[in-house]
């Protein structure tokens, strides 16, 4: 927001600095954009194996107090793709230390349901099915960053233009 209001203030100023400070504010942006666009598919899989090791780190604050976020965030996960836990269902079981899970990994939900046999749990781990959903929506998410990128190109080709007609129309007017 600061950098598109100092982008729109120069504009309608016609203010050299502001528009310089605002080129270069969103070549820096755009710069890191892409170092970490490349960086994250040149370490996709130590990024893999690090999300595993804290996703399931995070399962120990689930239902603890001032984690209802990350609470939420995981029955919501594990309803909705019918999934437990990161790699299996198993990985609760260190959480509670017992053979349990929690009631957002049974087939029918009900209370206390996460405590029965693992035949009324969802088998499927929650990693692997929220990396196959977004490989399956890459294509939307792909599109979205080069929608990004166009929307930053332009708004240095525009920026670094007006730039140039300011300077020029001060070269003029001197």
């Amino acid at each position: 927001m600061v950098i598109g209001f100092v982008g729109c203030i120069g504009a309608i100023k016609e203010n050299k600095c502001l528009l310089l400070s605002f080129f270069i504010m969103l070549l820096i942006v755009f710069l890191l954009e892409l170092t970490v666009a490349i960086l994250f598919f040149v370490y996709t899989d130590q990024i893999d194996t690090y999300a595993q090791r804290d996703l399931k780190k995070g399962l120990h604050l689930y239902g603890t107090e001032g984690n209802i976020g990350l609470t939420n965030a995981w029955s919501i996960i594990q309803t909705d793709f019918r999934c437990c836990g990161v790699s299996n269902y198993t990985d609760w079981f260190e959480v509670y230390n017992s053979t349990r899970v929690p009631d957002s990994c049974c087939l029918e939900f009900s209370e206390s349901c996460g405590l029965h046999s693992p035949g009324t749990w969802w088998k499927a781990p929650c990693y692997e099915t929220v990396k196959i959903w977004l490989q399956e929506n890459l294509l939307a998410v792909g599109i979205f960053g080069l929608c990004t990128a166009l929307v930053q190109i332009l708004g240095l080709t525009f920026a670094m233009t007006m730039y140039c007609q300011v300077v020029k129309a001060d070269t003029y007017c001197a």
